[in-house]
């Protein structure tokens, strides 16, 4: 069996057919190159509209949370000879409810052709939850007496069950390529770091620097994972996973995030002054800057979000702690300024200029221009080609003449 659950051939057609009909719409390809291209890269997906996939994800979590109800009944209704507690009969029915509904979902998608269609998104996020409910079960039953949180992190038992719930996530990933699900393994794997450095005898004044490093390593995780041959079946998940790790990475070096989380830590009432103070102020400033310079120079649109969103916290950062006009004259000048900004920005780049441009899709200066298909063509460009035919038999002619006889 395939660790793959969905087609992979299709997916590729669908992100094939999704670029035509946005070409078509820019008036860059025909009517009628749009419908070629559709049937040449025929996808097979159930694909209803957005508000049918919502209720739909509605009444899958609805039933499916019916049926484990009748589980659970079942299953804390037996009788049971040697006494087992509520706990075993609550791993059991997890257990019992995960199966069943992975299994349920694996039929479907073979039957119905489900991909993303609030089926699949309801039975995978039950199944996994249920999975890690049990596993959190199993785990508070091999301890000898009832602990909490803080009492996991003090025995240092707190990170080898945030990895045991990080290893059941990454099987979701591998199989289903679920954005989600790799969200919730970048905010364990995360949680994961923190729960080591804090045991440190300088775990606290190391904590922030390295978050930042794991998010070093997680971004160059993403960096290799888009040079597989198989980037776009995990393209949604890669680019979840992306955009947390610049989001985490700036957050760990801020210093609003760095102070209040060091007084959090520390319990105290107010927070205090940190050490390295200058360094955080030096994160909070550049990083955004450098992501936007990135996010300009690699036309990558993520980089850009984060940069322009990490600005705005850096300047929210700043009137934190050192307030300089009231909140009404902050914000209509800083609306004034950014009105200007982006009216110079759309006179700059009326003509494309560094290979940007505030035209339209369907300006001629963004035909020339074309990022998306440059960038398009070459992703693809291995794949678009057809496959060689290997080597076949049959096709040829005899007329039983020897030297007349075509092959």
């Amino acid at each position: 069996m395939s660790k793959k659950a969905y087609n992979e051939e299709w997916i590729f057609n669908r992100l094939v057919q999704d670029t035509a009909r946005r070409w078509g719409k820019a008036k860059l390809l025909l009517p009628e190159q749009v419908k070629a291209i559709g049937e040449a890269f025929p996808s097979e997906f159930y694909q209803p509209h957005l508000f049918i996939r919502i209720a739909l994800f509605i009444f899958t979590c609805l039933g499916n949370m019916t049926a484990a109800g009748l589980v659970f009944l079942a299953v804390m209704g037996i009788g049971s000879p040697r006494g087992d507690s509520e706990e075993v009969r609550g791993l059991l029915g997890c257990l019992l409810c995960g199966g069943g509904s992975l299994l349920l979902l694996e039929v479907l998608i073979s039957s119905n052709h489900l991909y993303r269609s609030g089926v699949d998104n309801a039975l995978l996020y039950l199944g996994v939850a249920y999975f890690a409910v049990a596993l959190v079960i199993g785990y508070d039953l091999l301890m000898p007496h009832s602990i909490d949180l803080d009492d996991l992190q003090e025995y240092g038992l707190l990170w080898p069950l945030l990895a045991l719930l990080a290893v059941v996530m990454l099987t979701a990933i591998i199989r289903y390529a679920d954005p989600l699900a790799a969200a919730l393994t970048q905010l364990l794997y995360l949680g994961i770091v923190g729960a080591v450095v804090l045991r440190l005898p300088l775990g606290r004044a190391l904590l922030p620097f390295a978050l930042m490093l794991a998010c070093v390593g997680s971004y160059w995780l993403v960096r290799q994972l888009t040079r597989r041959p198989d980037y776009l079946y995990y393209r949604p998940a890669v680019r979840t996973v992306k955009a947390l790790t610049l989001a985490f990475f700036y957050l760990a070096g801020n210093y609003l995030v760095v102070r209040e989380a060091n007084a959090l830590l520390n319990h105290l009432e107010f927070s205090q002054q940190i050490p390295f103070a200058p360094l955080f102020y030096l994160f909070t400033v550049a990083i955004p800057l450098v992501y936007l310079y990135q996010g300009l120079r690699r036309a990558d649109r993520i980089l850009l979000y984060a940069g322009l969103l990490g600005l705005c916290f850096s300047i929210y950062t700043y009137r934190f702690y050192r307030s300089v006009l009231p909140p009404e004259w902050a914000l209509t000048l800083g609306g004034l300024f950014l009105i200007g900004l982006s009216g110079w920005a759309l006179r700059y780049l009326r003509p494309a200029r560094h290979g940007l441009t505030s035209q339209p899709a369907g300006s001629p200066a963004f035909s020339q221009l074309n990022l998306e298909s440059l960038v398009m063509s070459h992703v693809t460009e291995s794949s678009l080609q057809p496959h060689e035919p290997g080597f076949q038999f049959g096709g040829g002619e005899s007329g039983g003449g020897g030297a007349e006889g075509k092959w």
